[in-house]
């Protein structure tokens, strides 16, 4: 039987840009949302915390099992079924609301379960079909679907809200998502054994890594969590996430309570910011492979990139937490989030560099710490604002996170193959 046609690997590229992207939309449509839905239930900031937070849970529950199936599996079948699934109860949110809180928080928990599984998917597929001189600009530009995704979730969702209710939100998202989920599988084509299609030449560019259609070796967990580089990735991923985390849920939240924004505007002003790292971060990623193809050691390249990115965050929160206008505020954050980009070419690729056989596997678990800022920064900001009613103890406790993960980073971090 005749293989089909092997997509080309910029089509793998663009159409997991595209997955993160809509997986960030889906993600943050609910910071604009929140506001209208807050004053329509009656919820102090502790509980719009709480619901915020609720996404999170799920998605740490789910993360270490996603990047298990994705390793088992392989990320095209993983990817295409979670992004049907997370669309799907995106769709669900407002019915969920209008039954109950709890009833809201179960499905915000499922959701999150369902959008687990993106980046392990996609490292998955990174790790098997992309050549390791590829692999930093297009982790890059998988990361560069955050901010797009915020970007258009956050400014489109302002206008949805603004014009149609807090309900279209979801509605138009959700009907999207599945949309793409079927797109998904008509672009990124399996083989009939029900693998990605490769060819011989590109695989001899993935040695060490193992076939598509080979049998997962086990994972050596009791090694690999005897590494300190994997610790310094699972410490960075987490430090990362953290301001990442405060910058999607509580902006919209920021631009209206403190520097008094009309809804559609707090989303404008909060999706900048992304839209700024969404063009930093493949640039980045770009010169850093060619800085590498120079004859630069990743250890080196990795180092740079991560700590210039915290030590970058740290600064950018700082400063926030003293400015007063909205306009000056916009400036602070966009420049933060540009050192934010960084992150894409540091710790982001660096399971790829150090344990390329169990990349996927290895993100699921770094990215299950990742996950706790989610739960506990976002619950805590609700918490800090009920309490000092001012977001400058926020913008600090970020910048003593982000000051954390460069000193590990610095300690720990390397671009060398630690295990086979």
């Amino acid at each position: 039987m005749p293989r089909r046609a092997v997509p080309k690997r910029a089509i793998l590229v663009a159409m997991c840009f595209l997955a993160t992207m809509l997986c960030y939309i889906d993600r943050v449509n609910i910071s604009v949302a929140v506001i209208p839905m807050a004053e329509q239930f009656g919820w102090s900031q502790t509980t719009k915390g709480l619901v915020l937070s609720s996404f999170f849970i799920g998605y740490l529950l789910m993360m270490a099992p996603g990047g298990w199936l994705a390793g088992r599996f392989g990320g095209r079948i993983v990817l295409g079924a979670a992004l049907a699934a997370w669309s799907l109860f995106t769709l669900l949110t407002p019915l969920a609301a209008g039954v109950s809180l709890t009833a809201l928080i179960a499905t915000r928990i499922l959701m999150g379960m369902g959008e687990a599984a993106n980046f392990p998917a996609i490292i998955a597929l990174y790790a098997r079909w992309l050549p390791p001189t590829e692999r930093t600009r297009a982790v890059s530009i998988m990361f560069a679907g955050i901010p797009a995704g915020t970007v258009l979730g956050l400014a489109v969702s302002g206008l949805l809200v603004a014009d149609c209710g807090w309900h279209a939100n979801f509605y138009v998202f959700g009907v999207v998502g599945i949309g793409f989920a079927a797109l998904w599988f008509g672009l990124v084509r399996a083989s009939p054994a029900g693998h990605p299609t490769i060819s011989a030449a590109e695989r001899a560019m993935l040695a060490g890594v193992g076939a598509d259609d080979a049998e997962p070796p086990p994972v050596p967990w009791g090694k690999l969590l005897r590494l300190k580089p994997v610790w310094a990735i699972a410490i960075n991923h987490t430090t990362t996430t953290w301001s990442l985390y405060l910058m999607l849920t509580w902006m919209p939240s920021y631009f209206r309570d403190v520097q008094h924004l009309a809804i559609a505007k707090s989303g404008l002003f909060s999706a900048l910011p992304w839209l700024t790292a969404m063009v930093t971060g493949p640039l980045i990623g770009q010169f850093a492979d060619r800085w590498v193809a120079r004859g630069a050691s990743l250890t080196t390249v990795r180092k740079t990139m991560q700590v210039t990115s915290m030590l970058g965050v740290a600064g950018g929160m700082l400063t926030a937490s003293q400015v007063a206008d909205a306009n000056t505020a916009l400036l602070v954050l966009c420049v933060t989030m540009a050192f934010y980009s960084f992150s894409s070419s540091g710790f982001a690729c660096n399971h790829l560099d150090i344990a390329p056989r169990y990349a996927a596997p290895l993100y699921g678990l770094t990215n299950t710490f990742a996950t706790i800022p989610g739960i506990v920064g976002v619950a805590i900001t609700g918490w800090l604002l009920d309490v000092t009613h001012t977001y400058t103890a926020t913008f600090v406790l970020a910048a003593a996170v982000a000051l954390c993960g460069a000193i590990s980073w610095l300690a720990w971090g390397t671009g060398e193959r630690v295990i086979d």
